[in-house]
């Protein structure tokens, strides 16, 4: 019974995969998206305010696929394979981890978004509320990391004393 439980973990294979798909697809539909965003400014000299729409608009899928992969190795590092080589500021050891990765990633699809509200003339009257909003947003994630987070194991009493 133990080794079935065991070999459970790699059912999250699955999810890790499709979220690096789902990554990769926004991603390149962002970048695609800039790159006619460019050429459409450069060849009909698109409004200013319009075109900083737009990018934001595309940058923020970008970051929505970062979100993405960072869930999928993630998921993959604690679930299938822990030597799965990524940059050391993405290494995941633990659920703690993740969250701090995805609250930090998060957060940056908030302030592209609320900037996209604030240069948006069309949405002028909901900039208050989006910052309201966005603020509250990003302090309730700051308690949550803050309530969640585990005491540095060096810190401990335990440690100090030996």
């Amino acid at each position: 019974m133990r080794k079935i439980l065991g070999l459970t973990r790699y059912a999250v294979f699955v999810p890790a995969v499709a979220s690096i798909i789902g990554a990769l697809l926004l991603m390149a539909q962002g970048s695609i998206s800039i790159l006619i965003i460019v050429w459409d400014a450069v060849l009909n000299d698109a409004y200013l305010k319009e075109t900083i729409v737009e990018v934001l608009t595309a940058v923020d899928a970008i970051l929505l696929g970062t979100v993405l992969l960072v869930i999928g190795y993630g998921l993959y590092e604690l679930f299938v394979d822990t030597r799965l080589e990524v940059p050391e500021w993405l290494e995941v050891r633990d659920l703690d981890d993740l969250k701090s990765k995805l609250i930090g990633v998060v957060v940056a699809i908030i302030s592209v978004v609320f900037v996209g509200v604030f240069v948006d003339t069309n949405r002028a009257a909901d900039v208050v509320a989006y910052g309201v909003g966005a603020g509250a947003l990003v302090a309730g994630l700051a308690l949550f990391a803050l309530a969640t987070r585990k005491a540095d194991k060096s810190k401990s009493p335990a440690t100090k004393s030996k």
